[in-house]
This record gives structure tokens, sequence and C-alpha cells, in this order.
């Protein structure tokens, strides 16, 4: 059995550059070249140490491919990388103007069901919580280029604050789509 390092960070174990932007074509690739190679259907009659151990390179691939494709998981792992955990984060402080914005897209969403065109409504707010991530990942992908080449700490922290950014407008889509689903 070919042995994968299960202590290699995920972009060792893909063998990618430390990156926020991934290509993704050469992610998937790897991904199904690392799966098929260890694979535990392939151990199905090796001895319980191989099999434990395939299943368990198999969830490591399965786990460091999941959160390299997501762009939120991938920030969130490039800061756990650079010492930063998001989910030790006590602080709870934001910025006012975007916490307003926020806020603002709520409400909207909430009108939606009272609308007269709901279906309307929901794609406009869509599309603004779009525009809004879409810009969020654009700051991501230059304050990490910067870091990951060794611009201060600092800015770490603001690729921080993107990353809790992110994750507000991340439950808000999430919460349009339930509704989306709901409307249909």
């Amino acid at each position: 059995m070919e042995k994968k390092d299960l202590t290699s960070n995920y972009y060792e174990l893909f063998q990618l550059p430390v990156s926020f932007v991934v290509d993704l074509n050469a992610l998937s690739d790897r991904y199904r070249t690392l799966q098929s190679s260890i694979h535990p259907d392939k151990y199905a009659n090796a001895g319980d140490f191989e099999r434990r151990l395939s299943v368990q390179q198999s969830a490591r691939i399965n786990e460091a491919f999941q959160t390299l494709k997501n762009p939120l998981s991938r920030a969130r792992y490039l800061l756990k990388l650079n010492g930063i955990d998001m989910d030790a984060d006590s602080d709870t402080s934001m910025d006012p103007i975007f916490l307003m914005q926020q806020m603002e897209l709520r409400e909207r969403l909430e009108a939606v069901q009272g609308s007269a065109n709901p279906g309307e409504v929901l794609l406009e707010v869509n599309h603004d919580i779009d525009e809004i991530l879409e810009g969020i990942i654009r700051e991501l992908k230059t304050i990490f280029a910067g870091t990951l080449a060794g611009t201060p700490v600092s800015d770490l922290q603001a690729a921080r604050d993107c990353v809790r950014r992110m994750q507000f407008m991340t439950r808000l889509q999430e919460e349009a789509e339930v509704l989306e689903e709901t409307l249909l």
C-alpha cells in the first residue's frame, strides 16, 4: 500500500502551492488520483491495519479536498496554517458599516415572502449577496497574496476580518437558498 503522509498540510497532500487562489481543475485531478490509489475498496482483502490505514487516508483526502475547494474553508485553513484559529476566536466586534449592510440584507430577505413579486425580490437580494461575497474574495486574494509572501501579520488580522464577514454573508446566502426552496 502506498502510504500517504497524514500529517502533511492539505496543500502538500495535493502538491499545490500554498495560496488562496487554487486551480480547481488541478485540485480535482489530484483528488481523483489520490483517491484511486488508496480507496478502501482496493484493500477489501488486505489485513486490518491496511484497511484501517486506507480508510484514514481516504477520509483525510476527502477532508482536504472539501476544505481547499471552498473559498471560505480555504481561507479559514490558511489562517489556521498561519496561527489564527477562527474557532477559538472570541472577538465579536465587527465593522459597524458591514453590520448595517448585513442587517439591511437580512431585512430585505425577511420581506421577500410578503412582497408582490417574491421571486424577483429574492433574485435582487441574492445578486447583492453575491456581489459582496465576490468583493470579499477579491480582498482575500490580495491580502493572502501579500501575507503568504511575507507581509506583516497585521494583514493576517485583515484576512481574519474578511473571513468573519464572509461567514456572515455565506450564512445569509444559505438562508436565501432555503427561502428560494420554500418559494418553489
